[in-house]
């Protein structure tokens, strides 16, 4: 079986809404600024979006507000620098680490980027859908994709069941292909953008340390 290529069927997407006046509206579920920021730059001139910031898993609180405090600080920005490309909201779902932590009981021991990963990613795109519907948005998405370190077709496969779930077509993605990436990075730089040294839970910031305790 060939494997899908998401990119090219985002940008065939894209294509066919390129035209569309008005623009769609956009849910985009973010998982911090500097990842946010390439994808930002890429779908704003084809949808009104608005960034949904919702992260139980991160660790501690003190990192989950200085996260969130820089996306909303990049969406400032952005808007103050371009205009004339719509403006881009944002909204913050409620911080709850318990609700990971029950997506992920009996997944502790599991190595990074395995089936805790997975529980989590369903969890905030389960509520990405759910918030899409209830506010009324064309689509939902996320930024995870834009991770070389991400799963694109476990993300696209996660995000596709909630759409089914939740009646909100799901906008497939991977955001990292044509240099997305690189250009996340590039963009990083510009802003002065906070970029964090691990995912974002505790046991993803536990093997950081770990990791970082054996380095020369």
């Amino acid at each position: 079986m060939n494997k899908r290529n998401y990119q090219k069927e985002l940008e065939k997407h894209l294509a066919e809404l390129e035209r569309q006046v008005p623009k769609p509206s956009l849910l985009l579920h973010s998982c911090c600024a500097p990842c946010s920021s390439y994808v930002l730059e890429y779908l704003r001139q084809y949808f009104f979006i608005t960034v949904f910031y919702y992260n139980p898993n991160i660790y501690p609180p003190e990192e989950y507000r200085e996260r969130k405090k820089e996306q909303e600080r990049l969406i400032q920005e952005m808007n103050a620098s371009a205009p004339e490309a719509g403006q881009i909201r944002f909204a913050a779902g409620e911080y709850c680490p318990e609700s990971f932590f029950l997506a992920a009981r009996g997944l502790e021991k599991e190595p990074e980027g395995g089936r805790r990963c997975t529980e989590c990613f369903r969890l905030r795109l389960l509520e990405t859908a759910q918030k899409a519907r209830e506010g009324g948005f064309d689509y939902f998405t996320t930024t995870l994709t834009i991770s070389p370190l991400k799963d694109a077709e476990r993300l696209n496969q996660l995000g596709e069941m909630a759409a089914a779930t939740f009646g909100v077509p799901f906008l497939n993605s991977d955001f990292k292909k044509k240099n997305g990436y690189r250009r996340s990075l590039e963009l990083s730089k510009e802003y002065g953008l906070y970029r964090q040294n691990y995912c974002g839970c505790i046991f993803s910031r536990r093997e950081e340390l770990s990791i970082s305790s054996v380095l020369p």
